[in-house]
């Protein structure tokens, strides 16, 4: 009986689209008792909200099967330094994480920087940077460079980190996939060990990278961003690959 991980976008939904065959197999997952968490490196939103967006879309996922970078800092931080302060730059989903280990959420000597995903202000952006310059520790949600939107990319997390970097020379701990914390932090959240869990993702360099490091087994789904030219390129490779979550046999 193996558990899963399971990305998000590009392995149940393709925009506001679900991928064809995804619900069937979480509905799978249910009627065979699997433990399951869908682990995503958008920070933005709660697992609620997140659940609910799910739902709008045609997809039945309850917000306990949904693990966010943003529940992944949190416990992070609480590790590191309990009951801290933080200076936050993002949305929802990260400062109520925040708040749920009972960080206060500061610009007055904070311990950390916390930069997630949103609409980046610049007076927020220069408060933080000023704050990392006067020795607050940087931290950083994911690594991504750019996210998509109605009329293109937009900046995302990872390159509004590295205006801040070049701003300080302070490098950012970062601790979104494929950072293996972030799927060390998802199976204690599951209770379950790496030995018995497979993650299912489509991009090589975060979900298949991430789980390889962390030790899991790998499937790769080809109905997100990756082809079969990319992996052929690729230095590491999945254990497995499918054309989409339909084709996985829970046998």
């Amino acid at each position: 009986m193996k558990n899963f991980l399971l990305d998000m976008d590009g392995v149940l939904v393709r925009g506001r689209t679900p991928v064809e065959g995804a619900q069937g197999f979480i509905d799978r997952l249910n009627e065979t008792d699997r433990r399951y968490l869908v682990l995503t490196n958008n920070p933005m939103y709660t697992p609620g909200d997140l659940s609910h967006r799910l739902a709008a879309e045609g997809l039945a996922v309850p917000a306990e099967r949904i693990f966010t970078s943003a529940m992944a800092t949190a416990s992070f931080l609480d590790i590191q330094k309990p009951g801290g302060k933080a200076f936050v730059v993002g949305e929802t989903g990260l400062t109520t994480a925040l708040h749920g280990v009972g960080y206060v959420l500061t610009d007055i000597e904070p311990d950390y920087v916390v930069l997630g995903e949103g609409r980046f202000d610049l007076e927020a952006l220069t408060t933080a940077t000023r704050l990392v310059h006067q020795g607050s520790n940087f931290i950083v949600t994911n690594p991504d460079a750019a996210g998509p939107a109605e009329n293109g990319i937009v900046p995302a997390a990872g390159a509004v980190a590295a205006l801040i970097q070049t701003a300080t020379g302070v490098e950012p701990y970062v601790v979104g996939k494929p950072n293996p914390l972030m799927f060390r932090t998802a199976l204690n959240y599951l209770d379950v060990h790496s030995e018995d869990t497979i993650m299912v993702g489509d991009n090589l360099r975060t979900d298949i990278r991430g789980g390889i490091e962390a030790g899991l087994e790998t499937v790769l789904v080809l109905s997100g961003m990756t082809d079969e030219a990319d992996i052929a390129r690729s230095p590491f490779r999945p254990n497995h690959v499918v054309g989409s979550v339909a084709e996985i046999d829970l046998d």
